[in-house]
C-alpha cells in the first residue's frame, strides 16, 4: 500500500518560513498571496491486509514518530492499495 500524510504546524504556532515566503511573494509583485503556511508531505509504502489496518498503523506512526504533537497536526490524505 502507498499512503500520503500531510503534516502542518498548528494554527497558533508561528511559521517564520511561511512568513518569509509570503513576504517574498509580495516583493515579487504577487500581492494576491495573503498567507503561507509551510508543511511536509510524507509518502509511505507499507504492507497491511486492508485499509483500516493501514490507517491504524499510520496513525500510530504519526503520533509517535512523524508529527510533533506539541506543534504539529497531521492528516492521512490517502491510502492506496
Amino acid at each position: 500500500m502507498k499512503a500520503l500524510i500531510h503534516v502542518t504546524l498548528k494554527p497558533d504556532v508561528l511559521d517564520p518560513q511561511g512568513k518569509a515566503i509570503r513576504n517574498a511573494c509580495a516583493s515579487l509583485g504577487y500581492e494576491a498571496v495573503a498567507d503561507v503556511r509551510q508543511g511536509k508531505l510524507f509518502e509511505i509504502r507499507l504492507e497491511a491486509p486492508d485499509e483500516a489496518q493501514a490507517r491504524a498503523l499510520l496513525t500510530e506512526l504519526c503520533e509517535k514518530l512523524i508529527a510533533n504533537p506539541v506543534i504539529e497536526e497531521y492528516e492521512i490524505v490517502r491510502v492506496d492499495p
